[in-house]
């Protein structure tokens, strides 16, 4: 854990914050605001990145994940006064911000809102954007807590407006702490007090050079987003995780049934999240390429594992799940999409289309080589024809022989 304080606030007092470094690409926030007199009166821990789809100078689209902050300050963060609520104010990297507003009523106290601000003039984070500037994202929330109570929330929270997905997770927060003591008594969110997800069942070696002990075949599960009304993406599969961390080898199958699905549809892209007790993500991000084939861009990955360390990857080059826009693509036999050397994903009755779904049916598969028995006829043929070949030199050879043993030399 690293601590450090930054210098005194108007209005708010001294500032202690405390950022809690974890696994490659993710780690969590931890803000214990105090007032004049050194109380606590906001206490505040969580977990987030955001997903920011852009125009490109050449008019195409592209997709970047935000989990990275680097340095953080915490300039505006405040305990409130009788003009103004509490707010929770942070600022990472070149133009990129985040806002967190609370109000109080008689007995209960408000998340307000949250807006989150970036710079698409940044090259780094936003390489080749067509406009150059710092847009904002407002939501609205109005999640109502009780007085003096902590909110928990572990399960996944999802905001998405303006080609921005907001994403949170482990999130602890107390606004108007009293008497500067951050309360025990906690207030779950929706998600967290209807969640009933078993653990994963986890299978560990010892060495990362010597195989996993196989599993059973994963149980396929099928997932769905929806846009409004409608279905908009459909993916059917079984899926087995393979993952190497610290020397440590393990294959997890992930179980649809205590698995949740949620995400985003858009004219280039398309999101697929799924989500556990243990997988804070896995995400499958689609993409439209020559404007007429979908392909399978990008997976970003968290979960605990068993050890209780944080496993983080995250890869935005890939080129797996190739098909036509207006099919599906199908691969029933075991396939395995190579994240990077540490993670794998072996999939098992693979179906899935994250474009121009109609009627929440899939359309016409596009099957993979794996599963094209097609190619077994011309082998077969051309075996029969090499065999025929085979046989019909021999009875020559044969022949032959037996004529010249026919007639002897005078």
């Amino acid at each position: 854990m690293v601590c450090f304080r930054l210098f005194p606030v108007p209005g708010s007092g001294l500032v202690l914050v405390c950022l809690v470094l974890g696994a490659v690409r993710s780690y969590a926030l931890e803000l214990n605001l105090t007032d004049s007199g050194k109380a606590t009166c906001l206490y505040a821990k969580w977990q987030m990145n955001f997903t920011v789809r852009y125009e490109t100078t050449n008019k195409t689209y592209k997709t970047v994940t935000i989990s990275d902050r680097g340095t953080v300050t915490y300039n505006g963060s405040i305990c409130g006064d009788d003009q103004n609520g509490p707010k929770i104010a942070v600022q990472f990297g070149p133009g990129f911000s985040w806002i967190a507003n609370f109000s109080k009523a008689a007995s209960t106290y408000s998340i307000d809102s949250i807006s989150f601000s970036y710079n698409t003039g940044d090259n780094t984070t936003f390489p080749d954007a067509e406009d150059k500037g710092i847009l904002t994202v407002d939501e609205l929330l109005a999640i109502k807590i009780p007085l003096n109570d902590l909110f928990r929330c572990n399960s996944l929270s999802t905001l998405e407006k303006n080609d921005v997905v907001q994403h949170y997770w482990d999130v602890l927060v107390q606004a108007f702490v009293q008497n500067g003591t951050v309360s025990t008594n906690e207030f779950l969110c929706d998600e967290d007090k209807t969640s009933t997800v078993a653990p994963t069942i986890h299978t560990t070696v010892p060495s990362p050079t010597t195989t996993p002990t196989p599993k059973e075949k994963p149980e396929a599960g099928t997932y769905s987003v929806n846009n409004g009304n409608d279905t908009c993406l459909l993916a059917t599969m079984g899926l087995q995780l393979n993952i190497t961390q610290d020397k440590v080898a393990s294959v997890i199958n992930i179980n649809p049934n205590t698995t949740h699905s949620t995400g985003s549809c858009r004219s280039h892209t398309a999101l697929l999240r799924l989500n556990s007790s243990t997988i804070k993500y896995l995400d499958f991000v689609f993409a439209v390429k020559n404007e007429n084939r979908f392909y399978l861009k990008e997976v970003n990955v968290s979960m605990y594992l068993v050890n209780g360390s944080v496993f983080s990857i995250a890869n935005n080059n890939l080129s797996y799940w190739d098909a036509p826009l207006g099919s599906s693509y199908m691969c029933n036999k075991e396939q395995t999409v190579s994240v990077s050397g540490a993670f794998q994903i072996n999939t098992f009755d693979l179906r899935v289309q994250p474009f121009n779904v109609t009627q929440g049916k899939y359309s016409t598969a596009q099957e993979c080589s794996l599963d094209d028995d097609t190619i077994l006829i011309p082998i077969i043929v051309g075996a029969g024809l090499s065999g025929l070949i085979i046989v019909i030199v021999i009875a020559y050879v044969i022949g032959r022989r037996k004529s010249y043993a026919g007639y002897q030399t005078l």
